[in-house]
């Protein structure tokens, strides 16, 4: 019961509220982007500062843990690229899309909140530590594929450079960042600093999910659902089956940090995909699709992961 009344039904409960606020017309688009930009460039970065630079950091790196979430998330990848190509006769660029949409999560929405209320402050740097690759490692070889299937001229150094541009550039990354220097310093988070951190950050998770919630009015369910199904159960079921498997029978990964991967690889898919969908001009139903299945379905698959993996 402590499970359902401390984790589920705050989160989802929050997020369904976001919902139907905006489906009712009380918090428009515009409330939406301004409550998103202050989560994004305020709350999280500042909660997640605050959580790094109090955490104790770990001997040694645990590497199984970063290889266990992404070679599940690239063999989700490929099964969803597959997929594409066999079952829908997708083109290259259009896999490309399907596989992000597959294996890429929602962590800054649902992610980061979800974990730090099951398992509080400690869960922060496994946080940190996949938050920081997320991107970096799954973006450029989708855009690479695009961009080849498409006979773009970008280099892949060219691509780098510009994600690297991007990533930098991301308030939640600086945070996190800060955080960790703060951390290898041994230093002490100075009393006012503390104090605005500690208000604005115990706002994130809460605006976080209003936000999310709101946010899945823009996408409904719409053309082929075969193509979403097919996403969300490697998204929802088989990632986080392989990153529990890699993490448990293959590499000796800490109980916090297993529980925390598997969660994030159960995550719904993430709007970036559908960024993509629309930047390319590709899936886009298929996509959008996805996005909102796999959010709505999340409620009672993440409900009985978080039994399972209880703190």
């Amino acid at each position: 019961m402590d499970i359902i009344f401390g984790i589920i039904l705050p989160v989802f409960g929050t997020l369904g509220l976001g919902y139907a606020a905006a489906r009712c017309g009380v918090f428009d688009e515009a409330a939406n982007r301004g409550l998103s930009l202050f989560v994004f460039n305020f709350a999280l970065p500042l909660m997640l500062f605050r959580a790094i630079a109090q955490a104790e950091l770990p001997a040694a790196m645990p590497w199984g843990y970063l290889l266990s979430y992404y070679l599940g998330a690239f063999a989700v990848f490929a099964l969803a690229m597959l997929g594409a190509r066999w079952l829908f006769a997708r083109r290259l660029d259009e896999q490309a899309v399907l596989g992000l949409g597959g294996a890429f999560s929602n962590t800054g929405m649902l992610g980061i909140p979800l974990v730090m209320t099951a398992y509080g402050d400690s869960a922060a740097l496994p946080l940190f530590v996949m938050i920081a690759c997320h991107s970096l490692l799954m973006l450029p070889p989708t855009t690479a594929l695009i961009e080849a299937a498409r006979g773009g001229r970008e280099s892949v150094g060219a691509m780098l450079a510009k994600l690297a541009r991007s990533v930098l550039a991301t308030p939640i990354i600086w945070g996190l960042s800060c955080g960790l220097l703060f951390a290898l310093a041994g230093l002490q988070i100075p009393g006012p600093l503390d104090a605005v951190a500690k208000g604005l950050g115990s706002a994130a998770t809460p605006c976080a999910l209003f936000a999310l919630g709101a946010s899945l009015t823009r996408y409904s369910l719409g053309g082929n659902l075969k193509e979403p199904a097919l996403l969300v159960a490697l998204k929802t079921g088989v990632h986080p089956l392989l990153v529990w498997l890699l993490a448990t029978q293959v590499f000796d990964v800490p109980r916090l940090w297993v529980a925390t991967g598997v969660v994030l690889a159960a995550l719904p898919a993430g709007i970036t995909p559908y960024l993509f969908a629309q930047r390319y001009d590709v899936c886009q139903a298929t996509v959008a699709s996805a996005v909102f299945l796999s959010t709505v379905l999340s409620v009672a698959t993440l409900s009985a992961l978080l039994f399972v993996l209880r703190p």
